[in-house]
């Protein structure tokens, strides 16, 4: 069965996007780089986030079904803090679902929200 012209064009935007994610996130200079880097890395490990188109905004990871210029956002934003934890929220550098001490713990959270 041959893949939609579309739904093609939108995995390699997004595969494309990840690699540019992870990328920029390895050659960060800044202190708290590594905890962002493991925060990618363990959102890019997971295939229903894989899927999704990533995109970046003050550092905070988000996602989309959708590619630029148009986003249409999907799950919940995560982000590296500065203490070492991992926060996962509804809304934009907002914790309300939970802070964690590894990034798997936070990206496990994102994932059971996909869905609801």
């Amino acid at each position: 069965m041959p893949i939609h012209p579309d739904a093609a064009d939108f995995a390699r935007q997004t595969e494309n996007e990840w690699q540019d994610l992870r990328t920029e996130a390895s050659e960060l200079p800044y202190p708290w780089a590594p905890a962002y880097r493991s925060l990618i890395e363990a959102a890019y490990a997971a295939p229903e986030l894989r899927a999704l188109y990533p995109f970046t905004s003050h550092w905070a990871l988000r996602f989309s079904t959708t590619t630029r210029p148009e986003l249409t956002l999907t799950g919940p934003c995560l982000t590296a803090n500065g203490d070492g934890t991992y926060g996962v929220g509804t809304g934009f550098l907002t914790p309300n679902l939970g802070l964690f001490a590894t990034p798997s713990e936070a990206v496990a959270l994102a994932v059971r929200h996909l869905s609801s």
